[in-house]
């Protein structure tokens, strides 16, 4: 069973959310919250496996409590999805950054938004390719501080850094396993052991990870 917790200010966001997550059979809504502070006390309350975060929200805002949650030990097994009212949101980026597994607009339909907790759920990244070359746009035009050095790089195989340069791309298991000729279930170990040894908490930020130490570079 997938537990859910909503966080957004707006009452209608949330009860339209939870019916549509309560009708699934392998979900759950385990709580909710309209404002940062509500909900850091319900993640460390109910440790639910994926969030849905809105960014502005009154007092401690959205991208201030997903930094928190994801830089808590005891929170890593919390997945956030931020809630945005436009693709372009210019915190989109910095909640990356941040941990959190992507993102959705707040207008996605039904079959999308239950799709995307399933696969957040799973560990796998709400990022989309469109999303991702503007993740590399956005590094690119404003490099941030390098989150890990490249040292800690060189701890994966040559296997193991092609197939994080290949999600860094945006695809998915399936096409990194047509592009390189192998099993779906092998590029899924390569990432995860890829993963692993670099701390990332999902795909989202082994994407990040590649472009702030340099093993990907964007092509000008």
């Amino acid at each position: 069973m997938i537990r859910v917790a909503l966080a957004d200010d707006q009452s209608l966001v949330r009860a339209g959310f939870a019916m549509i997550l309560d009708a699934e059979d392998d979900m759950t809504v385990v709580g909710h919250a309209d404002d940062g502070d509500s909900a850091l006390e319900l993640a460390r309350a109910q440790q639910p496996d994926v969030m849905l975060m809105d960014i502005r929200m009154p007092g401690l805002d959205g991208l201030s409590a997903s930094r928190q949650i994801c830089g808590d030990p005891a929170l890593s097994g919390v997945r956030i999805i931020v809630l945005t009212t436009f693709e372009l949101d210019e915190y989109v980026f910095e909640a990356l950054r941040s941990g959190v597994s992507g993102f959705l607009v707040k207008h996605t339909d039904p079959a999308d938004l239950v799709r995307a907790v399933r696969e957040v759920a799973q560990g796998e990244a709400l990022l989309s390719p469109s999303v991702t070359r503007r993740l590399i746009a956005e590094f690119t035009a404003k490099p941030g501080p390098p989150t890990l050095i490249p040292a800690t790089m060189n701890l994966l195989t040559d296997r193991e850094r092609e197939v994080v340069g290949l999600a860094a791309l945006g695809m998915t298991n399936e096409e990194i396993a047509a592009e390189l000729v192998v099993s779906p279930a092998t590029a899924r170990t390569h990432v995860s052991r890829a993963m692993v040894k670099l701390h990332a908490r999902d795909r989202a930020q082994l994407v990040v990870f590649a472009y702030q130490s340099g093993l990907v570079r964007p092509v000008a």
